[in-house]
């Protein structure tokens, strides 16, 4: 048995459905080689459709999804896309080159394909995994670092990783979701028995070969019998895998990404959290410049109206106060108006601070 790791060549290629894509053939001893396989090659190989094999193609946006056919599994999680058969396994890379396939857990032997779907699954897990730790080596210093110190380039930095935040716990939900859909269905998880699919589809036509060389030999009278017998033999061998092992395998990595989901929703609520105190620090900082704000109209209320006892005695009119000679009675003046603004600043202070509108 072998598998073959594709990814998308580095060129583009006119859009028709024949484009060749390089391939890593990988064995199941270990080896692998590279190889050139068109689209409808890889139809005839694989036994499935246009539309299956649009799922592998990088260029375009397609759910994660782990789908079962009759001769092929097409898996889509995120960062693997791959193609696994009992005999070929096909993974499309994003980054256009071609790699050799990694191999899989140790343990009990498992089924080719089984093999070839863990280590899908262990690099779809593993690569979210490492992203979330990064995002968070890198998001909690930035957060807190936000919380002592609001300025436009932290707000830009936990901007930048909010919107990582949310991409990856995107990829990560659809991972989650799509290995949740495959344990909650037993007839996908049958479906994807390849070896065993084949190896009974095989037992199942040798089985109506001996059957009907055994009709050729019976006389006419027990044709009828016989046939009927035929008949209720095949509709009796239904093919009914046990799942417990992909099942077990299913869930270990259900239970991995669903750790890495936690971990980013601890992060997202840190992140929530974060925002709330920022927002009620700028709510405190707004109150203090609206505070501020308001003794400073007072004050500027208070001068003008000093201005205007100025300005009143400013006026070019004959009054007895111009003939004083004693300059007591200017400073007496001017001394009252300062008083009288100070007085009426502190009842204004006063009264705010009563209304609560200072604090």
């Amino acid at each position: 048995m072998a598998t073959a790791t594709a990814t998308p060549p580095r060129r583009r290629h006119a859009a028709t459905g024949a484009a060749a894509g390089e391939w890593a053939a990988l064995s199941a001893s270990g080896e692998w080689r590279a190889e050139a396989i068109g689209k409808h090659q890889l139809v005839r190989r694989t036994g499935l459709s246009a539309r299956d094999l649009r799922a592998l193609d990088p260029a375009l946006s397609h759910p994660s999804s782990v789908m079962a056919r009759d001769r092929a599994v097409v898996v889509n999680l995120d960062r693997v896309r791959a193609v696994i058969t009992a005999t070929e396994d096909g993974e499309v890379g994003k980054d256009g080159g071609v790699s050799p396939p990694s191999g899989g857990g140790g343990g009990k032997a498992l089924p080719f394909e089984f093999r070839a779907l863990e280590v899908c699954l262990e690099y779809a897990c593993k690569s979210l995994e490492h992203e979330t730790s990064m995002l968070e080596k890198e998001a909690y210093p930035a957060l807190d670092a936000l919380t002592s110190r609001i300025s436009t380039l932290n707000l830009e930095h936990v901007r930048q990783i909010k919107c990582r935040l949310v991409a990856i716990a995107g990829g990560v939900h659809k991972v989650r979701d799509e290995l949740e859909h495959l344990l909650d269905d037993d007839a996908d998880m049958a479906a994807m028995h390849l070896s065993e699919k084949a190896a009974f589809q095989a037992a199942s036509q040798s089985s109506r070969f001996d059957i009907g060389t055994e009709l050729v030999e019976i006389d006419g009278e027990g044709d009828e019998d016989e046939a009927g017998t035929e008949q209720e033999e095949q509709g009796s061998m239904t093919f009914m895998p046990k799942i417990d092992e992909l099942e077990s395998l299913l869930e270990v990595y259900f239970v991995q990404i669903d750790g890495t989901l936690n971990k980013l929703s601890t992060l997202r609520e840190y992140v929530d959290d974060t925002e709330d105190y920022i927002n009620i620090m700028l709510d405190d900082k707004q109150n203090q410049l609206l505070q501020m704000g308001v003794v400073l109209s007072t004050v500027t209320l208070l001068v003008t109206s000093a201005v205007v006892v100025t300005a009143i005695f400013g006026m070019n009119i004959h009054i007895a106060l111009y003939r004083i000679t004693d300059l007591n009675v200017f400073w007496e003046a001017v001394g009252g108006t300062l008083a009288g603004v100070a007085m009426l600043f502190l009842g204004a202070m006063l009264y705010y601070w009563k209304n609560g509108i200072l604090r």
